[in-house]
């Protein structure tokens, strides 16, 4: 794989990146970062920071953040408002979601405008000092300087008076948001403590998150953008980072390169071994449960 297909294939989109009906507003908007995480950021609501909008989140909202495809959220975020998606929603009519889906919109509507983008699932460490976060960026590719850009969808005006981040959230910085693989191998070489590592607000903290992390990560660089809590394959099997820490290093290593050897080399690895294959009953039900089957 060249370069340019490596580019070709991330223009594209995926299972959960197909804008179906909705493309031909996104074919009225030019291809500008920030105007695209404008977009997403009027369409999406983090259930998490809801409070800092002055949102009382109702538990029958939440079952939102369960929604896979960016058509699917395009969906509800019309029966919620029918408005012009440009428009920016209510805060109290965003549809509720999480960092996931930020990135996966974002990269949705990048790959509609012909850009190479996709979703990278890490840990970021600019929302509390000491700690690594799970969260979800997307990246796409910036012709111009001729590298793949970070860019924080989910951080808008509010949050980032709340954050303080000290960077452009349109270009996160490489060592300010870990994709899966460096993190794994940061904290593996002793570089960093995995105990540090973890999901805000939960007692999921450690080695064994930022292993579910790669994997996350692997699909994403398949164009299987999984919730982040749809472990699978190798992932879901208890005790599986020490027992196969040799093949987690070398899947991180695909995760932090992600170039198009590394991408040729997962292609190869996930069609033969199932402990990298995203099981096809799960694709089916997110498809059923989307109306898309």
């Amino acid at each position: 794989m060249t370069l340019e297909e490596l580019l070709e294939y991330y223009r594209s989109p995926g299972p959960f990146t197909a804008l179906g009906r909705f493309g031909a507003q996104i074919d009225a908007m030019s291809f500008d970062p920030a105007t695209i995480a404008q977009v997403v950021q009027g369409l999406l609501m983090h259930e998490g920071w809801a409070p800092a909008y002055g949102v009382t989140m109702l538990d029958t909202r939440r079952a939102e953040k369960q929604l896979c495809g960016a058509h699917a959220m395009l969906d509800c975020a019309e029966r919620l408002d029918a408005g012009p998606l440009c428009n920016a929603r209510p805060p109290d009519r965003r549809v509720v979601g999480v960092c996931r889906h930020f990135a996966t919109l974002f990269v949705a509507i990048a790959r509609h405008k012909h850009v190479p983008a996709r979703a990278r699932c890490g840990f970021a460490n600019y929302f509390e000092p000491g700690k690594h976060f799970d969260h979800w960026v997307a990246e796409y590719w910036n012709a111009q300087q001729q590298r793949w850009t970070l860019v924080d969808a989910q951080v808008d005006a509010v949050q980032a008076r709340i954050v303080k981040p000290q960077f452009d959230v349109l270009d996160v910085p490489r060592d300010r948001f870990l994709v899966a693989g460096d993190a794994w191998s940061m904290c593996r070489g002793g570089r960093a403590d995995a105990k540090t590592f973890g999901v805000a607000g939960t007692d999921l903290w450690g080695l064994t998150e930022v292993f579910g992390d790669v994997w996350q990560d692997l699909a994403s660089l398949r164009k299987i953008e999984l919730l982040p809590w749809g472990w699978y394959g190798l992932a879901t099997a208890d005790g599986a980072a020490e027992r196969h820490a040799d093949f987690v290093d070398r899947m991180a290593q695909i995760s932090s390169r992600a170039d198009p050897r590394a991408i040729d080399e997962l292609g190869r690895l996930a069609a033969d071994d199932v402990r990298l294959v995203v099981p096809l009953t799960m694709l089916s039900a997110i498809e059923a449960a989307e109306g898309r089957a």
